[in-house]
C-alpha cells in the first residue's frame, strides 16, 4: 500500500503546484481593465493557464479515487462524502473553464468588430469571469466540505499525527469560511487560505516518505 500512498502524495503535490501556477498566469489577465485586448495578445499563456487548471482537476479526481478504499474502512459515510466532494468539486473547475474560453472567443471577436461592438463585448466578457470566479468558489466551498470529513477520518483512525489532521481541520475550515464569504460576494483576502495551504503540502509529504500508519487504532465504527 505504500506505493498507492506515495502515488496520492505525487499527485496533491501535482494538484496544488498545477493549480497555483495555472491560476498565476490567469489572474492577472482577468484582472486587467482592457480584458478582451490582453487575452487576444496573451491566448498561448492563456491555454497553458487552462490546460494546467484542467491537470488540477483531473488530480484531485485520481486523489480521491485512490484514498477511497482506505478511507471507508475507517468511516464509510465520511469517505463516500470526501469521494462525492471531490467528484463535484472537478466538475466545476472543468465548467470554470468555459469562462476563460469564451473569453478568447470574444477577444477575437473583438479585433473583427473594432470599436463598433467594444462596449456589448466587454460586458459579456465581464460576465464570463464572474461566472469563472463563482464556480471556482462553489468548488472550493464543496472542497472544504469533503476535506472537513476527509481530516476527520484521519484524526480518528490516526492514518498521519494527529497535529497534522488538526492543521487540516483548521485550514478547510477557514476555506470553508473564506469561500462562502466569496461565493456572498465578499472579500476577506488570502490570508483564511494559510493553514490549508501548509497542510496540502505537509500531507503529501509526509504520504510520499512516510505513507499511513495503519498499527496504532483499529478502524473506528
Amino acid at each position: 500500500m505504500k506505493r498507492t500512498e506515495r502515488v496520492v502524495g505525487a499527485l496533491f503535490l501535482l494538484s496544488t503546484c498545477s493549480f497555483l501556477i495555472g491560476s498565476g498566469m490567469l489572474e492577472p489577465i482577468l484582472h486587467r481593465t482592457d480584458l478582451l485586448v490582453s487575452v487576444d495578445s496573451d491566448r498561448m499563456r492563456v491555454f497553458a493557464a487552462l490546460f494546467l487548471e484542467l491537470i488540477n482537476a483531473i488530480a484531485v479526481v485520481g486523489i480521491a479515487m485512490l484514498l477511497q478504499p482506505t478511507l471507508k474502512k475507517y468511516h464509510e459515510v465520511f469517505a463516500f462524502g470526501y469521494f462525492a466532494s471531490r467528484v463535484m468539486e472537478s466538475s466545476l473547475l472543468m465548467i470554470s473553464l468555459i469562462g476563460p474560453l469564451i473569453l478568447l472567443a470574444l477577444s477575437k471577436q473583438s479585433v473583427s468588430a473594432g470599436t463598433s461592438g467594444d462596449a456589448y463585448l466587454q460586458a459579456l466578457g465581464n460576465l464570463a469571469v464572474e461566472a469563472h470566479y463563482l464556480l471556482f468558489d462553489i468548488a472550493m466551498l464543496v472542497l472544504s466540505l469533503g476535506s472537513l470529513l476527509f481530516c476527520c477520518i484521519l484524526y480518528r483512525s490516526r492514518l498521519v499525527p494527529r497535529l497534522l489532521s488538526i492543521i487540516g481541520l483548521i485550514g478547510y475550515t477557514g476555506l470553508l469560511a473564506s469561500s462562502s464569504l466569496s461565493v456572498a460576494g465578499l472579500d476577506v483576502g488570502e490570508v483564511l487560505y494559510i493553514p490549508g495551504a501548509i497542510f496540502e503540502i505537509a500531507l503529501p509529504v509526509w504520504l510520499i516518505v512516510k505513507g499511513f500508519n495503519r498499527h496504532t487504532q483499529a478502524p473506528a465504527k
